[in-house]
C-alpha cells in the first residue's frame, strides 16, 4: 500500500523484516555493523533511539538521498536496568527466570532519515509474565534458543502465548517496531 519514496531498512532482524513486508512496505535491506553503545548518563528512554541513529549513520553512506532509512533498536528493562541478548543458555535461563511473575517495559528507538532530515522516536510498552516454571524455562530455552533476542525471548513464539498474560502497548513494538507509527511517519513524508 506504501508508494512513497524508496525505503531502505538498517536492520537484519528477521521481524523487522516480517513486520515491513505486512504492512505492505516494499524496502530494501541494507547494514553496517555498528558498536551498540551509548554515552554514560543518557536516559533509558533515549538509549534505543541513540543506537538507531548510529545504525542509520551507518547506512547513510550506502544510500541516495532520497531514499528513507529506518533504524531500530530494541530494549528490554526490569528494574530500571537494560537486558540484553543473552550470552548463552544459562545467562537465557537467568534472563527469563527474572522476568518470571513481574511486569518489564520494552522500548524500541526509531530513526526515520531522508534527505538529511530526521525523524526520531520511541515506543514503549509493559508486558507482564506470569509465573514461570523452571520446566517451561527450559523447555522455551532449549527448544526455540532465543539468544539473538534482548530479554531472552520473543514474544510471538511459545512463550507469548502460554507465558505472557498482558500487555499494555503496541504488541509489534515488543517484537521490535511499532510498524503502526512507522507506517503513519512515513505516509506523513510522501
Amino acid at each position: 500500500m506504501y508508494k512513497g519514496a524508496p525505503v531502505v531498512l538498517a536492520s537484519q532482524s528477521p521481524r523487522r523484516k516480517q513486520l515491513l513486508e505486512q504492512a505492505g512496505i516494499p524496502f530494501e535491506v541494507r547494514v553496517v555493523e555498528t558498536a551498540e553503545t551509548y554515552p554514560p548518563g543518557l536516559e533509558i528512554e533515549q538509549i534505543p533511539v541513540h543506537i538507531a541513529q548510529q545504525k542509520a549513520a551507518a547506512v547513510m553512506t550506502l544510500c541516495k538521498p532520497e531514499e528513507i532509512i529506518i533504524a531500530a533498536d530494541t530494549v528490554v528493562v526490569l528494574d530500571d536496568t537494560i537486558i540484553g541478548k543473552p550470552k548463552d543458555r544459562d545467562d537465557a535461563i537467568r534472563i527469563l527466570t527474572a522476568l518470571s511473575g513481574r511486569e518489564h517495559r520494552v522500548i524500541t528507538g526509531v530513526v526515520i532519515r531522508r534527505n538529511g532530515t530526521e525523524k526520531a522516536f520511541s515506543q514503549t510498552t509493559t508486558v507482564h509474565f506470569k509465573p514461570l516454571t523452571t520446566e517451561q524455562v527450559t523447555y522455551y530455552v532449549d527448544n526455540f534458543k532465543p539468544y539473538d533476542k534482548a530479554g531472552a525471548y520473543a514474544i510471538q513464539e511459545w512463550i507469548g502465548a502460554v507465558g505472557i498474560d498482558s500487555i499494555h502497548g503496541c504488541f509489534y513494538n515488543v517484537m521490535g517496531l511499532p510498524v503502526s507509527k512507522v507506517a503513519e511517519v512515513l505516509a506523513s513524508q510522501g
